[in-house]
């Protein structure tokens, strides 16, 4: 009567080991994902007076991610002719805040299109 007892137990704690491993490799993975992925944006922005675009786009960006050179960092482009705004790499948090600034008219995802030439194509 004690050998089966015996027996039930050690499957019982082979059964749990079972259980947490998984559960560490479940915490694991989900701890090595990233909470949100950046993303290129274009932010639109009313037209600076008398200061630098580039500036001026830098100074927005540094203020949701908290210096000059992570704005610099994620800056990917300064539209200073027919549009003013610029691109960065930003977070669907970052979106969020960089939509409420002052100067900010606009925040809206990068697309890549792609021109057809028809069928007729010039030579």
């Amino acid at each position: 009567m004690r050998r089966g007892s015996g027996w039930g137990f050690v499957c019982l704690c082979c059964c749990v080991a079972l259980v947490l491993s998984g559960m560490a490799k479940m915490v694991g993975a989900a701890a090595s994902a990233p909470q949100e992925e950046a993303a290129v944006q274009i932010v639109y922005t009313e037209r600076p007076e008398g200061v630098d675009p580039e500036d001026y786009h830098v100074r927005i960006l540094a203020s949701v991610l908290g210096s000059d050179e992570a704005a610099k960092e994620a800056l990917i482009y300064s539209y200073k002719t027919a549009a003013s705004g610029f691109s960065a790499k930003l977070t669907p948090q970052q979106v969020a805040e960089i939509s409420k600034q002052p100067g900010v008219l606009q925040v809206l995802p990068s697309r890549k299109l792609q021109l057809h030439a028809g069928p007729a194509r010039l030579n």
